[in-house]
């Protein structure tokens, strides 16, 4: 599916970020929480928040991507379900929710082969290697960026939210023409960062 190809290669670009990195300036808005200057293994880093309240164990993810949220939770986002499919990819297990008809699909998945987590985004986006970059604030106490190196569109948005300063969950809503929230994919992908914390936290 041409959407699942779209969705893998933006987990993909959170681990392509590892290499970037160079002085300049970052664009967007700032409204995360001011970067800490101290925390173990240099993280963070450019400029990155510091993650507060680090979840620790992310293990259930990891193994079961897809029980970041159940069915209804997904549906309650614009459409009906049609499959919940866990994937495979060098940056770690995602999962691809499909919506029936034309109403898209959300990935989403930890990248955990991204030992960097945000400073990776912050640091590429200093380097000019992001066509989007704009801090969030932070989901649940937790720092957000959405971002894109291309692709770009109508019903899309990429958000990479720090679970820990070395761990990445990243989002990628790619919301088709039937979908009542498709003026708005980052609202939805902000919602399914929501579910996954508190899947984490309750785990």
């Amino acid at each position: 599916m041409h959407n699942r190809r779209i969705a893998a290669s933006a987990l993909a670009l959170a681990v392509v970020t590892i290499t970037s990195g160079c002085d300049g300036t970052s664009s967007g808005t700032a409204t995360t929480p001011p970067p800490s200057t101290t925390s173990g293994g240099g993280l963070p880093s450019d400029g990155a928040p510091n993650v507060a309240e680090p979840l620790t164990n992310a293990s259930a993810l990891e193994s079961d991507p897809c029980s970041a949220a159940t069915s209804a939770q997904i549906e309650s986002l614009g459409g009906k379900v049609e499959s919940a499919t866990p994937e495979d990819l060098s940056t770690g297990r995602q999962c691809v929710w499909t919506y029936t008809g034309e109403y898209g699909t959300i990935s989403a998945g930890l990248v955990v082969a991204n030992k960097q987590g945000l400073s990776s985004l912050y640091a590429s986006s200093k380097d000019g290697s992001l066509t989007t970059f704009k801090p969030q604030p932070p989901i649940n106490g937790y720092p957000a960026v959405v971002y894109a190196q291309g692709g770009e569109g109508d019903g899309r948005c990429t958000l990479a939210v720090g679970m820990r300063n070395d761990l990445t969950y990243t989002i990628d809503a790619l919301l088709d023409t039937s979908n009542p929230n498709r003026s708005d994919p980052c609202s939805i992908a902000t919602k399914v960062a929501q579910f996954a914390i508190q899947h984490l936290k309750g785990a």
